[in-house]
């Protein structure tokens, strides 16, 4: 891709992302996501309806008139956006790759984030970790983040979410929100998961296609497994084959749900022809 069809591409990402952020996600953003506590702001004489426990005596004896201390919300956080860039995030069928919907979402939680002056950062992984670019503030460091998402070409295309989870323990020392952005057709994460949620609050962002569900029955096919690189000879004809494709497919998204679930951290299931804004805005809304 040149460096003006990339330009391109990243601002109409960014005004359609920059769009929902900043009319749908940045309140309920704001909303779901607290921050660290409340930090002292001023002192101004009391008014009627003010809160007697926040009375400033001292304040209040020096001038022979009430005054209350005023508090404000500890709002800076950090965020990070662990996106899946392996093999199988490039499948499609409905005129949209899994790829493409995964950058929407990520810009979209990256300028929600700088909505409410937040850090974002951001881990591109495969089976091992392809990028890391630290958390920073600020629209030009977020135009970034969307550059890597549309054109950064990952090294290895198979997937390993226990490591990138570990890279994220061993970086991120303070608290972060953390978005984990795949398709989860991984296992044997539930230990680093278990670890990283301690510290972190995580949302599992599960993007997949509607087609990957079922092996359609289409004969003698030749398929490429996007993540081994791998070519084989499939029989599609086979009900056993078909059976044994949906089993293993259903497991590896009840292993996503089950895992998440029990160790405390928050779930979305997006298909790629449905409303994420949707969907995100339903989980920010339950929280």
């Amino acid at each position: 891709m040149d460096t003006k069809e990339l330009l391109k591409k990243v601002r109409k990402i960014e005004i359609k992302t920059r769009r929902l952020s900043d009319h749908i996600f940045s309140g309920e953003y704001h909303t779901s996501f607290k921050g660290r506590g409340m930090t002292f702001s001023e002192v101004r004489q009391y008014q009627y309806g003010d809160d007697i426990r926040a009375i400033d005596w001292n304040v209040t004896a020096r001038y022979n008139e009430a005054h209350v201390k005023v508090f404000e919300e500890e709002r800076e956080l950090t965020m990070m956006l662990m996106v899946d860039i392996s093999g199988s995030e490039s499948f499609g069928s409905k005129n949209q790759f899994k790829k493409d919907i995964v950058t929407e979402i990520a810009a979209t939680m990256a300028f929600s984030a700088t909505q409410n002056n937040d850090k974002i950062g951001l881990i591109l992984f495969s089976d091992q970790i392809e990028l890391y670019i630290p958390p920073k503030k600020g629209r030009s460091h977020v135009l970034r983040i969307i550059r890597e998402l549309i054109e950064f070409e990952p090294k290895s295309h198979k997937t390993d979410v226990a490591q990138a989870l570990k890279f994220l323990s061993s970086t991120q020392k303070k608290k972060a929100i953390v978005f984990m952005i795949s398709d989860f057709m991984a296992e044997d994460y539930e230990h680093t998961l278990k670890i990283a949620s301690k510290k972190h609050d995580i949302t599992g962002i599960r993007v997949y296609d509607i087609r990957e569900e079922k092996m359609p029955n289409i004969g003698m096919v030749s398929m490429l497994d996007a993540e081994t690189g791998e070519t084989q000879l499939i029989d599609t004809g086979s009900k056993k084959v078909r059976l044994n494709y949906e089993k293993y497919y259903h497991d590896k998204v009840s292993y996503f749900k089950e895992t998440f679930r029990k160790s405390g951290s928050g779930i979305v299931n997006t298909r790629v022809d449905e409303s994420y804004v949707t969907k995100l805005l339903g989980y920010f809304k339950s929280r």
